[in-house]
C-alpha cells in the first residue's frame, strides 16, 4: 500500500523502484519485532487476554483482527486502533491546533477530531491574561485570533464529545515564527515528552497527539503574551532553513507511513545534510527511497 501511494505521487525510475521495493520488503520482515500492525484476518498473538475490544474477534480459540490497524493494549483489553482515523482524544493529551473562531470568553480550535476544542481564557494559567479578562473580554483578539496556531492540553472531554482545553503553563498558548504540519494521528505515539527543544538548531518541536506538529523558532520569552519592540524581530535565515528542513523530514516520514518521533525526525534531518540534499529536493523521489533504506538500517540497529 505504501508502494502504491509513493508511485502515485512521486514517479520512481526503475532503479529507485527496485531499491524501494527491497527496502519495504525488508521492513516487512522486521515488522514482526518492531510493530504490531495487522490487517483483516491476521492472528493477534497474545499469551493471555481477558477482554476483546474493537476490531477483534475470537474464532476457534484464536484472536483475529477484523480491521486494519495497530494492536493496542489497555491493561487486559486488546483492541485494534484503526489507521488514518481522526484523532481520538484522551485527557492530558498534548495537542496543537488552529483557531477557527473567537468568542467573548473562549477560542474554538480545530484539532483533527470529530469535535473542536474549546480553550477558555480563564483556563490559561497566566496572570496577565487573566487581568485582561477582568478588564475587558473584548480584548480577546489582542491575544489570539483566527488562524493562529496554539498548543494546549486536553483538560476534559464532555459527554457530547466536546474537548475542553487548558494551557497550564507558559509553554502552552499561541505559537509563532514557525510552521504547522499535519500527519495521520496514528503516526504519533503517546509519550511523556511531546515538547522538544533542539538546542543545536535553536528550534522548538511540538509533536501533538492529534497529528498536528509545530516546528518553530525557540521561544525564550517567559511570557509570550507580552510583546515589546525588542522582542519583535525577524527569524534568522539559518533558523528558517532548519525549520523548513525539519518540516520536510516530517512530510517524508508521513508519506512513507513511518512513526513520527524526535529521534526519527532528526535522523531524517541529518540524513538530508549528510547526503547534501537541498531542502526542496527532500520532497523528491530519491530522498524518499533513501529514507526508506535508512529506516531499515535504523530498525536493524534497534532489533
Amino acid at each position: 500500500m505504501v508502494m502504491r501511494k509513493l508511485q502515485l505521487e512521486l514517479p520512481l525510475n526503475q532503479t529507485q523502484k527496485v531499491r524501494f521495493k527491497r527496502a519495504m520488503e525488508r521492513l516487512q520482515l522486521l515488522s514482526s519485532t518492531t510493530n504490531n500492525s495487522v490487517i483483516v484476518a491476521d492472528s493477534i498473538h497474545e499469551d493471555a487476554f481477558l477482554l476483546k475490544g474493537h476490531g477483534t474477534s475470537e474464532v476457534d480459540g484464536e484472536l483475529l483482527a477484523t480491521v486494519c490497524g495497530v494492536v493496542t493494549h489497555v491493561d487486559k483489553l486488546v483492541y485494534i486502533r484503526t489507521l488514518r482515523a481522526r484523532y481520538k482524544p484522551e485527557v492530558k493529551d498534548i495537542v496543537v491546533g488552529r483557531v477557527i473562531e473567537v468568542s467573548q470568553s473562549c477560542w474554538r480550535v480545530e484539532l483533527n477530531s470529530t469535535k473542536d476544542g474549546i480553550l477558555k481564557l480563564s483556563s490559561m494559567d497566566n496572570d496577565v491574561q487573566r487581568r485582561k479578562t477582568y478588564v475587558d473580554e473584548l480584548n480577546m483578539r489582542s491575544i489570539i485570533v483566527e488562524d493562529d496556531v496554539v498548543c494546549a492540553e486536553v483538560g476534559c472531554i464532555h459527554r457530547d464529545g466536546t474537548l475542553e482545553l487548558r494551557a497550564p503553563s507558559y509553554k502552552y498558548g499561541k505559537l509563532d515564527k514557525g510552521q504547522l504540519l499535519m500527519v495521520d494521528p496514528y503516526l504519533v505515539k503517546k509519550s511523556n515528552h511531546h515538547f522538544h527543544y533542539i538546542e543545536s538548531l535553536g528550534i522548538d518541536l511540538i509533536i501533538g497527539r492529534n497529528g498536528f506538529i509545530w516546528v518553530g523558532e525557540h521561544v525564550q520569552a517567559e511570557n509570550p503574551i507580552i510583546v515589546d519592540d525588542e522582542m519583535v524581530k525577524h527569524t534568522p535565515l539559518e533558523s528558517r532553513q532548519s525549520i523548513l528542513r525539519i518540516g520536510n523530514a516530517i512530510r517524508v516520514l508521513s508519506n512513507l507511513g513511518f512513526t513520527v518521533t524526535l529521534e526519527v525526525i532528526m535522523e531524517t534531518f541529518n540524513l538530508s545534510n549528510t547526503e547534501n540534499v537541498d531542502v526542496h529536493d527532500m520532497l523528491g523521489s530519491e530522498f524518499h527511497v533513501l529514507v526508506a533504506e535508512n529506516e531499515v538500517e535504523r530498525r536493524i540497529r534497534l532489533a
